[in-house]
């Protein structure tokens, strides 16, 4: 393959790419083409919240006990959390990032799309701070104590009544249905199905299969257990001896405990559920027992849980959840596998959303919403027309300054920017249907026309010294190719230097600051594809010896020509 065909290849793969990406950037172009029209148009922009509207909320963080020198440590660790817990539930490149006002440190959330301020909070409250405390000296709180002890007798009362019912003849499902605090059996109007003896707690258990009831039969008394007050009724029995097995159901109506009833005040460890590594629904006995949250630690918290059980032996640990207590296991030996137990009087549906709460990320410090505000997209679309406009008309008079200044260069400089124009706007369609999609926002349009001017910048640097070289008096296609080589660099330099400038605003900017940012880098990256790969092909494929007797269409007279290469040569004599 000669230098022809090579170029010949090289001009038809761009000649694709601007078909290609030219469909992409505006589709409309076949509206006429069904098909090919929705194949296209399914590719969009996605637009920031000052562009599309959206909701914007403000939260302060509550730093009172975490350490003065940890604090940018721990509103990252929030920050993250809050991104992984939104983008969970899909929404496209929100805009999260921690502020400092005086003393305060804030979390600022950005949605764009989102319309409903209540479904926006949903996706941020639900997010619980977990943490866990140990004993310290207390005194013994019997006010408490006493509302503990005349809420159960109230709740004995109300367990008798509904057995009077039963007893009455009331429809039990029905009575379960309504009454029943035991989650695994409620909806199933108490059905505790075919169990063997030894599934249930004692005292359920010889009520069951020792207390002589007929099918169908309901015990006539309360059944105390741990969990509260049971109305046991048994439905049919199979088997024999070993093999025995009962159907029952019953109603439970459930103790209240107090986690503190011992007079415990306790005292932060500095575990909390930042260490929390994966939380999982568990049951400690079959059909009777609450659901309880299992929970794993990481590496960090392992340590501290295993010193923490080591230090209080024969003593609480008390567990909190966005700042109330929902249990208080007494610690029975050290924990070294960085595994605890959350207990809460839970429901099923309770304890499962708890674990994908937990799942999703535990704040390592407590939020609270101080700020909300929804956007209109009205002024962002003002705003949008008003760039789009701005950025149409300096592409214009940039276009009229290339063809008066640098003629046919110019015209295939004008080419090679629409093509960047065209690849730099698919690239902002095509990342919706990638990992790293984009959001467009007007400091992002700034950053996109910028680029443009820097793409430009770049054309300029490769004609002038294509000028010089023509003006020594080397034909048009070598000072092409000394051209761009002499170029080359201090375009590297001066791209390089920028994208340097634009990294260093997405480390430390903000918000839109690190929008801006991303579309310069993007921009000047593919600005010098077009400039150094594209713009060359273009050239070199339709100059040719054609133009030498025509060099005022490249900015350059004769005169000057010959009056620069004599003086070259006398230079070199």
């Amino acid at each position: 393959m000669n230098l022809r065909q090579k170029l010949l290849v090289k001009f038809s793969v761009i000649v694709f790419l601007a078909l290609i990406v030219g469909l992409i950037s505006y589709p409309q172009t076949v509206s006429k083409i069904p098909p090919v029209f929705n194949f296209f148009n399914k590719a969009k922009i996605n637009l920031g919240l000052d562009l599309q509207g959206g909701i914007h909320l403000e939260y302060k963080a509550d730093l009172s006990q975490i350490e003065s020198s940890k604090a940018d440590e721990a509103m990252q660790a929030v920050q993250d959390v809050i991104e992984r817990r939104v983008n969970a539930f899909g929404v496209a490149e929100p805009v999260i990032y921690t502020t400092k006002s005086g003393s305060e440190r804030r979390l600022i959330i950005e949605l764009a799309g989102v319309k409903d301020i209540g479904e926006a909070k949903n996706m941020i409250k639900e997010t619980p701070f977990l943490e866990f405390k140990e004993e310290s000296a207390a005194e013994d709180n019997p006010a408490i104590n006493e509302l503990i002890k005349k809420t159960n007798e109230s709740i004995k009362v109300k367990a008798g009544e509904i057995l009077k019912k039963a007893l009455g003849g009331e429809d039990f499902t029905q009575l379960a249905k309504d009454n029943s605090e035991d989650p695994g059996s409620k909806d199933n109007g108490g059905d505790l199905d075919f169990v063997k003896k030894g599934s249930f707690v004692p005292e359920f258990d010889s009520i069951l299969f020792e207390g002589n009831l007929k099918d169908g039969e309901i015990f006539p008394e309360l059944v105390e257990t741990q969990f509260g007050w049971h109305i046991i009724k048994k439905i049919e029995q199979r088997g024999e001896g070993d093999n025995l097995e009962i159907h029952s159901a019953h109603i439970l109506l459930a103790k209240k405990i107090n986690p503190n009833s011992m007079g415990k005040n306790y005292v932060s460890t500095g575990l909390s559920g930042k260490n929390l590594k994966n939380a999982a629904v568990e049951f400690q006995s079959q059909g009777l027992s609450e659901p309880q949250v299992g929970i794993k630690l990481d590496a960090e918290g392992t340590q501290l849980f295993a010193e923490l059980t080591k230090r209080n032996l024969n003593k609480t640990i008390a567990i909190y959840l966005d700042g109330e207590i929902i249990s208080a296991p007494t610690v029975q030996a050290e924990i070294i596998n960085g595994e605890a137990v959350i207990t809460g009087n839970f429901t099923l549906d309770e304890a499962k959303n708890l674990v994908q709460r937990l799942n999703e990320g535990a704040l390592p410090v407590p939020i609270s919403l101080i700020s909300q505000q929804s956007v209109e997209a009205s002024l962002g679309e003002i705003s949008l027309q008003k760039s789009l406009k701005a950025g149409i008309i300096g592409f214009i008079l940039v276009a009229i300054f290339m063809l008066i200044y640098y003629r046919f260069l110019g015209l295939i400089a004008i080419l090679a920017l629409l093509i960047y124009s065209g690849i730099m706007i698919s690239i902002f369609k095509l990342s919706a249907f990638s990992p790293w999609q984009i959001t467009l926002t007007l400091p992002g349009i700034a950053g996109f026309i910028l680029s443009v001017g820097m793409a430009v910048d770049a054309n300029i640097l490769i004609f002038e010294r294509t000028k010089e070289e023509i003006r020594r008096g080397r034909n048009i296609l070598n000072a092409l190719d000394e051209g761009f080589r002499r170029a080359w660099t201090s375009i590297r330099d001066g791209n390089v230097s920028s994208i340097i400038t634009a990294l260093i605003l997405i480390e430390m900017g903000t918000g839109f600051v690190k929008g801006f940012a991303l579309t310069l880098i993007i921009g000047v990256l593919v600005s010098m594809f077009t400039a150094v790969t594209i713009s060359r092909t273009l050239l070199k494929f339709f100059i040719g010896d054609w133009i030498e007797d025509k060099l005022w269409l490249v900015g350059v007279k004769k005169s000057v020509i010959a009056s620069e290469a004599k003086q070259s040569n006398k230079f070199k004599n």
